[in-house]
This record gives structure tokens, C-alpha cells and sequence, in this order.
């Protein structure tokens, strides 16, 4: 790398030669052109008396820099100049260690950090090298030296780990190795991120590598993204979006996926400068954001750039009810004011109004609320009270506060029996001094927290004392007695706090204790299935095991036998035993995400190894010695001939060939004539007709004929893209194979198509995969398709996009693939178009059914909209192609969901992966093939009785 240019020298001291140059600019300037020679005659004495021009005594400037350039390219190409050039190793001799980062970090651009290394492991065989390979997650392995064949062996073998690394854990395997193998080089393939130790790690590495040969890969490569924090407030979900170093227009777009992968919504984000740290931000209703399951930056595989989010992360709606009356005479003293200032950061506060409780019950029990807070509240009586209970039965949370309405009220919708009255501070049953609160249970949702030390309570009400009151507490005071009660009643909860919601009675409400307590209760509701799970996680001591975990590429996958389970309440980084995942039943998950939310990134500072710092290689190298010896012998070539007429070369060629050169002018334009004259006799003049060429014979197109029309094959067209192309090709295949299997027609091998060049009469229906980026077709090439499709063709248009599409009405024609669809569509005349109908002839032609899924499920097929008939016409317009639809609209990824590998094996996973998903989406292919080549037969009347009773009616 040079200057940060991929170029390199195989014989870099050669450049050396470069610094000859002014010498030879000195002595080119010095040596002139050879003189003019010129016989004179008595006339020329007469003619050249005067001289028109002079014989210059130095070289032309530009002649000098011609040369100087010759001598240039003639170094340059000396010295062996590669484009991209392999990674070189300070040492021929030395065993190669290479130090790998197999984290997170590393993940997305996997590809590329095994390639490097095994460009370096051939030039170590090469060498006759010995290799030893150091993933720096595998901490209980000894490290040993292995030939390069079986060293790539397990290079291929590993795979990045999703959480991160901690590198200091290496360090004792290392040293023992580098004590044992002291004449070693050592290239450390980094990942260049930081997230804790890594300045100790280097550290402690160039004291352990002190005098070997050391080189640090990192560069070349796009940064490493992650996601934290992410925040589910008031207006919005924001997730933190994280880099470790600066990239130029460094922009992304995150997904929000629901629990079955589809897309909910997208949000952009940007980096600006230096920054390290911006967020997205979605801007969806609290309904829909309490959906989002799954936040990932797209096209960036990697278990850091997804946000797994569970029902901590929901934004539940609460009523909150109170009894007193002094809301409106003081309102910033008011318990409302404090429950919706503590709540808001992570609920939607509904406040009652002003009226019988009893009243408001009935109407936030009308909205299905899951949790309600009652305070200062005595009692709610009639139908509102019955239909409370039932609430909570089916699995409401009910929040409760002590005031002096509930000390002196008898109502048994608390969790625990109250004394009449209250314990006061100077009262009968009366404290010294304010009580402080002293801790909290361990099967409570309180586990975990600090308990503060500046909350004092000056009143409460007292429970009862009885057998079960100890297992009902879940935070007590100084003296034993209980300041939170609560129990389970049917599916749901009921709590107590056994202080006022605002300041009368302690400063609780005032304290940063009181907003984690409300929102560990407010995780409770929801679901009756989620509080019996946390009810039950409660019991087993908040200890749940693996259900599905990601591997380090993002994607989800069975638990290892290494993952162990984890608390209830695990808010933290994940690690080897924790993987980032969900844990828990599928009713109740808990999200365990690769990073914690205090998490930062940074770039590893590698100052203290002295290293040589290189760059990742994206490509093969290109030996650029050809190109430069062809320029310098152009350039050879035009010197040379600059030469000669400078000397005067051609001016004394000239009087000697003048008869032969014109003699042989003559001949050639006596050829051209008589070839003319022939020309035109072979192709006289047709004036009754236009004149129309025949066209010459196309061995190519006679051989592509021959072999498409022997056979009915299916066709695609190619976008010019590798992978979607051939995942077309492969999704054809398994639908030929398909068709075989389950019906009566044979399909040959799909055939791709360029249909500015290609004849597509021979096909009855062309899928065509739509690719954003790609160019767009010529106009040449969209009147064939147009000629095609008016002809009785079939062109099914897949814009694969379904889980991108954005939210809301109409988001399906506002994704990326839908947009550039339309750009396509625009120079070619489309029929309108509709959904396919429940009575289409699609849903009926070989299978029955109702949709049409691909590798997605979401997305609708459209088809041409059948005009219903009117009353000017007896009977409805003919329509080309036997009422077959000449174009067929997607966004379903139909090609993805029948790709097939060589062993049969599905090449694509399905999305969201229903059981018979794929089988649907080959019924659905083997309808739109019969339907292309069979048309709307089906439709007739006579079929009725048959599809009636295959329905069942």
C-alpha cells in the first residue's frame, strides 16, 4: 500500500533508478537532432538565400519529456508493480503465527479477513513455513505450529463468535507459545474495535512479541456499525448506532422486524465528521413499536448490529386513578403529577378524569389496559368493582397506593390484610426517627436494584402479621415491616405500596428508586402468559434457559450445548456462556443482546507494538508489467519516428518514390472504383419497393433457436448481477423439478436471456428478477419486451423486497424494488393493474389457493385487471393470449424460495418459515406455469362441479 493507493513492487529498489532522470534530461537537452542534409543546386542558391527555418542547436522540449517518460515506464515496470498486492512478510524463514480477531466486530467483513489469511498461509507454504493459527476467543486450546495444508484446513473451519472477545484471555497461551518458538513473525488480522482491555492487550502483547517482527492488518475494510440503547420513549424508538473509526459518507438504514421476521419499519442514520456515536429513529405508533422484536442495520451481517428487544422494551399504557381531591388546588404536588413523571420515560400515562373512580375503572377497563394504578383509591364498588377482579383474573397488573382513603377503607382487593389506621411518626404505633427503606426480596422484580439509602418513610399502613405476609413482601423497611406487598390472584398481579404517591408520607416518589421499581412493575403487564412466566421465573429463582440464539453473522440458530441460562432480569453484555439471543418460553422471551447499552466503541490505539500497519486485500493481485512495456514501446515507437523526421528522413524519401507512390494511389483508387461497381450490381435499385436488406446469416441465433424450441424450457432474464442471477437459474431448476414431479410437462434447463439480443418468442413466461442497482435496460430492449408481452408473452416481474416495503397504506409500491419497477414500466404500455381476485384463474389452475408466497410471505401478485363488461357490449373484448395476463407483478422472492442446491437442499431459508411455506410457494410457481401455458380454460363452466367438490361444498 502506498499512501493508501493498493499498489506495490515486487523489486522496489529499482525505483532507485528514478533518481537518474535529471541526468538524463541534462544530457538529452545537450545532444540536438542530427542536421538537415540538403544537395543544393545552382537554383536553391537562388531560392534559399534567405533560410525559412533554423535547425534547432537543443532537443524540443516535448521530445525530452517524451523520452523522460520512456525511461519512467521502463523503471516502473522493472520494479514489478502489482495492483493490490499480496501482504508481505518481513521474514522468509520464520514460522508464521497469525493472530485472528474472531468476535463480532469481525463478522461483517469475514470474507475478506480469510482470505487475506490465506493468501499469507500459500506464500508461508511457499516458504515451507511452518503456521500456527490463534483465534483470539479460543482461550483454552495451547497453541502449536502446523503445516499451511492443515492450518487452512482449521482456518476454514472457524467462524466469528457473537459477543465480544476479551483478548487479555489469550495473552497466557501466547506467551507460552512465543517462549517455546522464539523465531517467529506475528500478523495480527485486527478488527480494529475497542470495547474494553484492548489498550492492556496491546500492551501486554508488545512485552510478550518484544524484538519479533510484527504487523498489524486492519485497514481497507468498511468500520464495523453495532447497535445500543436502544429506547422505546414517548414519541419515538431510537437505537444508538456505533462506528470505532471515521468512514466518508457513512450512512445506513435499521430495520424493525417483528417476532416472525417481517418488517414493521426503517430508519435512517448518519454520521457526521469524527462522531462516533448518532441514532435512528422510528416514528410509529406505541402499537407498533411494541411489536419490534429484532432492530438490524441492513445489508451488514453481524451479531453487533442487531438490537434483540423483548417486553422490557414495551411502552404499555397505564391508567392511573386517583382518589384524592386536592389535584386540582395543588397540582404539582399531586400524586398524578409524580406517577406521570416517573412513568413517562417508558409508558403512555392515560390520567383519569376528574369524577366517581368507580366511573374511570369502567372506562380504562374499556380500553383493555394492562395495568392500572389506583391511588389513594378506597374502594371501587358495583359492576366496576366485579369487572376489576375479572380484569386482574385474566392477568391485569393493579398497582395500588396507601393514602388515608384506603387506611380506613375495607376492601380486599389488596394483596394482604391492613390495619385500620395508619403507623405515623410520633403516633400510638410510632417511630423514633423516620424509617429508611432496607431491602429488597430476591423473588421479587426488585432483585438487582441498589437499595437507595436516601429514601425515609414517615407513614404507613401496617399488614397484618400472618404466615404468608413474608412471601408476599417485596421491599421492607428498617424495622421488618413491609413498604411493598404483593400477590398473584388468577393470571395477574396486585401490589401495594404502603406509602402515599406523593410526598406526604415519604420521599420515595421524589427518589430515582421509585422510577426503577414502577418500571420493573410495569414489565409485568401485558400478556396473562407474560406474568405467569415471570410469575413462575420468579419462583425458579429469574433463572431461564437458551431458546434460540444468533450466531455471529446475526442470524438465529439452535443453543450450543455451551450457553448456560441466565437471570430473569439480565441486562447485560453478552458472553461465551450467555450468547445474544432470546431465553426464556416462547411467552415470556428475554432478550440477550451482543453489547450492553453503556457500551462504546473505539479504535485500538497500536502504538506500543511498533508494528507495520497493512491493509486488508479486497481482490487478486493484477501484475501491471504488460501494460507498462506496451505504453513504453508506444512511446519507443514514437520517438522513432519523431527521429527520422527530424533527420530528414522522409523528405528525402519523397523525390525518389514520387512516380511509385503515385502510381500505386492510382491502383488503389482504381480498386476502390471497380470494388463499388460490383458492389452495386449485385444490389441494384428497387423503385416500386422500399429496398430492405436481407440479413445475414447468425450461426449463433440458428444454434439458440434449435435448442430452446426442442423442448418447453422457462426463462429469466439477466440483471448482470452474479448471485441473483444465478439464484434465478436455480430457482427454475427446482421448479422444473417440481413440475415434472407433479404434473405432466417435462421442462428443459432454464434458459437466461438478454432481451436487447435474444429471441423471446420461444418462451411462454420470463421471470424477471429486479435489481436496484442495477442499469437500466436499453430502449431498444423494452420495445422487445413490449413487442413480447403484446405478442402473448408473460413476463413475471419479482421485486424480492417484501419484508423492506414500508409501513402503512400502500407501503408495498414505495419499496426500493418497487421503484425501480416503475422506472422499467414507464417506457412499456401496462394494462391496469390489480390483486390477484379469490376467482382468478390462478388460484384454481392446477392447485387451489388463496395467496401466492414466495421466500416471503407479505407481498401480493397483481395481475391484469379484467374489465367487468358493460352494457354497449354483449360479451367482454378478447383479449390476446387466451386471457393470460401479460404481466405479473411480485415482491415475494419466488426464485429464492425455489432455489435448490446440487444435493437437493434448499439454497435460502424462508421467511417468516411457516411448516409448508415452500411447498405453497412451488404450488403457487406450478399455477403461474399452467396458467401461462394452458390460459383461462379453467375458468369455463364445466370445471365448476369438479373444483366444488374438491372444496368440499
Amino acid at each position: 500500500m502506498i499512501g493508501g493507493i493498493p499498489l506495490g513492487f515486487a523489486q522496489p529498489l529499482v525505483l532507485l533508478g528514478l533518481l537518474s532522470l535529471p541526468v538524463l534530461w541534462w544530457l538529452l537537452r545537450l545532444v540536438p537532432p542530427r542536421p538537415r542534409r540538403q544537395k543544393l543546386g545552382p537554383e536553391k542558391l537562388l531560392l534559399d538565400i534567405l533560410p525559412k527555418e533554423e535547425t534547432p542547436a537543443r532537443t524540443p522540449w516535448w521530445l525530452t519529456l517524451l523520452r523522460l517518460t520512456l525511461a519512467a515506464l521502463l523503471i516502473f515496470a522493472a520494479a514489478g508493480p502489482l495492483w493490490n498486492p499480496p501482504l508481505a512478510t518481513s521474514q522468509a524463514s520464520a514460522p508464521l503465527a497469525l493472530l485472528i480477531d474472531d468476535g463480532w466486530a469481525a463478522a461483517a467483513t469475514w470474507d475478506t479477513r480469510v482470505r487475506t489469511a490465506e493468501d499469507l498461509i500459500a506464500r508461508a507454504e511457499t516458504d515451507n513455513r511452518g503456521v500456527a493459527i490463534i483465534p483470539l476467543s479460543e482461550v483454552g486450546r495451547d497453541i502449536s505450529l502446523e503445516t499451511p495444508g492443515a492450518a487452512r484446513v482449521r482456518l476454514r473451519s472457524l467462524k466469528p463468535k457473537p459477543h465480544t472477545v476479551d483478548r487479555n484471555d489469550a495473552l497466557p497461551a501466547i506467551a507460552r507459545f512465543v517462549a517455546a518458538t522464539p523465531t517467529i513473525e506475528a500478523l495480527w488480522l485486527s478488527d480494529g474495535v475497542d470495547v474494553a482491555k484492548s489498550a492492556e492487550f496491546v500492551g501486554e502483547l508488545a512485552k510478550v512479541l518484544q524484538g519479533k517482527a510484527v504487523t498489524v492488518v486492519e485497514s481497507g475494510v468498511a468500520p464495523a456499525h453495532a447497535l445500543v440503547g436502544a429506547d422505546n420513549a414517548a414519541g419515538a424508538l431510537t437505537v444508538k448506532v456505533l462506528r470505532a473509526r471515521e468512514r466518508d459518507n457513512d450512512i445506513g438504514i435499521v430495520r424493525a422486524l417483528d417476532p416472525k421476521g417481517l418488517p414493521l419499519g426503517e430508519a435512517s442514520f448518519a454520521f457526521k465528521g469524527n462522531e462516533r456515536e448518532t441514532e435512528a429513529t422510528f416514528d410509529l405508533p406505541v402499537e407498533i413499536r411494541n411489536d419490534i422484536a429484532r432492530l438490524e442495520i441492513a445489508a451488514e451481517r453481524s451479531s453487533g448490529v442487531v438490537q434483540l428487544l423483548d417486553k422490557r422494551w414495551r411502552r404499555r399504557s397505564v391508567g392511573v386513578i386517583t382518589g384524592s381531591t386536592a389535584d386540582t388546588a395543588q397540582p404539582l404536588r399531586a400524586s398524578t403529577y409524580y406517577l406521570s413523571r416517573a412513568l413517562n420515560p417508558f409508558a403512555d400515562v392515560r390520567l383519569a378524569e376528574r369524577g366517581s373512580p368507580s366511573e374511570s375503572v369502567r372506562q380504562f377497563l374499556a380500553q383493555n389496559l394492562p395495568m392500572l394504578i389506583l391511588a389513594d383509591v378506597g374502594t371501587v364498588t358495583g359492576e366496576p368493582r366485579e369487572r376489576l377482579a375479572r380484569w386482574v383474573d385474566a392477568g391485569g397488573v393493579l398497582v395500588r397506593f396507601a393514602g388515608p382513603r384506603l387506611a380506613a377503607a375495607d376492601d380486599d382487593l389488596i394483596p394482604v390484610k391492613l390495619r385500620r389506621g395508619g403507623r405515623t411518626l410520633g403516633g400510638s404505633l410510632s417511630w423514633e426517627q423516620p424509617q429508611q427503606l432496607a431491602a429488597f426480596s430476591r423473588d421479587s422484580p426488585f432483585n438487582g436494584m441498589t437499595v437507595p439509602n436516601d429514601v425515609t418513610v414517615t407513614r404507613q399502613v401496617l399488614a397484618e402479621p400472618d404466615s404468608g405476609l413474608t412471601d408476599r413482601t417485596w421491599a421492607t423497611l428498617a424495622d421488618g415491616t413491609p413498604l411493598v406487598t404483593a400477590a398473584r390472584r388468577g393470571k395477574g398481579f396486585i401490589v401495594l405500596f404502603h406509602v402515599t404517591a406523593d410526598t406526604r408520607w415519604s420521599d420515595l416518589p421524589i427518589s430515582g428508586a421509585f422510577v426503577d421499581m414502577l418500571k420493573r412493575i410495569v414489565a409485568l403487564s401485558g400478556s396473562s402468559a407474560t406474568a405467569e412466566t415471570v410469575a413462575d421465573a420468579q419462583v425458579a429463582r429469574n433463572v431461564v434457559p437458551p431458546n434460540r440464539v444468533l450466531d455471529g453473522f446475526g442470524a438465529f440458530t439452535a443453543p450450543p450445548s455451551t450457553a448456560r441460562p441466565v437471570p430473569a432480569n439480565f441486562n447485560f453484555r453478552a458472553t461465551a456462556d450467555h450468547p445474544p439471543g432470546f431465553y426464556g418460553p416462547p411467552e415470556g422471551l428475554l432478550a440477550v443482546n451482543t453489547l450492553a447499552p453503556a457500551d462504546r466503541l473505539s479504535p485500538i490505539d497500536y502504538a506500543p507494538l511498533s508494528a507495520r500497519i497493512e491493509a486488508y486485500r479486497l481482490g487478486e493481485p493484477k501484475d501491471l508489467r504488460g501494460p507498462l512495456f506496451l505504453g513504453a514501446l508506444a512511446l519507443l515507437i514514437i520517438d522513432a519516428l519523431v527521429v527520422f523526421w527530424l533527420a530528414g528522413g522522409l523528405y528525402r524519401l519523397m523525390p525518389r518514390r514520387r512516380v511509385a507512390a503515385s502510381v500505386a494511389l492510382l491502383v488503389a483508387a482504381g480498386m476502390l472504383l471497380i470494388a463499388s461497381h460490383a458492389i452495386a450490381q449485385t444490389n441494384p435499385p428497387r423503385p416500386a419497393q422500399p429496398a430492405q436488406a436481407t440479413p445475414a446469416p447468425n450461426p449463433a441465433a440458428d444454434e439458440f433457436a434449435q435448442k430452446v424450441t426442442t423442448e418447453t424450457r422457462l426463462a429469466y432474464i439477466v440483471t448482470g448481477d452474479a448471485e441473483v442471477d444465478n439464484l434465478s437459474k436455480l430457482g427454475l431448476q427446482g421448479l422444473s423439478l417440481f413440475l415434472a414431479q407433479r404434473t405432466a410437462l417435462e421442462a428443459g434447463e432454464p434458459v437466461g436471456l438478454d432481451p436487447a439480443r435474444d429471441e423471446l418468442s420461444f418462451f411462454p413466461l420470463i421471470y424477471w428478477p429486479i435489481v436496484t442497482n442495477a442499469q437500466r435496460p436499453t430502449p431498444a430492449a423494452l420495445t422487445r419486451i413490449d413487442a413480447y408481452m403484446k405478442q402473448g408473452g408473460t413476463v413475471l416481474f419479482d421485486t424480492r423486497d417484501a419484508v423492506m416495503a414500508p409501513p402503512g397504506p400502500g407501503g408495498e409500491n414505495r419499496s426500493p424494488g418497487m421503484l425501480a419497477l416503475r422506472d422499467i414500466l414507464a417506457a412499456l404500455d401496462i394494462p391496469e393493474l390489480e390483486p390477484v381476485p379469490r376467482d382468478h384463474v390462478l388460484t384454481k389452475t392446477f392447485f387451489l389457493l388463496k395467496d401466492f408466497p414466495g421466500r416471503f410471505s407479505s407481498g401480493q401478485l397483481w395481475v391484469e385487471a379484467i374489465a367487468p363488461p358493460n352494457d354497449d357490449e354483449p360479451e367482454r373484448p378478447a383479449r390476446g393470449g387466451d386471457g393470460v395476463s401479460s404481466i405479473l407483478i411480485t415482491s415475494n422472492d419466488l426464485a429464492g424460495a425455489w432455489a435448490q442446491s446440487s444435493n437437493g437442499q434448499p439454497v435460502l431459508p424462508m421467511v417468516p418459515g411457516e411448516p409448508r411455506q415452500r411447498e405453497f410457494a412451488f404450488r403457487a410457481g406450478v399455477n403461474i406455469v399452467m396458467y401461462t401455458l394452458t390460459g383461462n380454460y379453467k375458468a369455463d363452466q364445466v370445471h365448476i362441479p369438479a373444483l366444488l367438490e374438491r372444496l368440499g361444498q
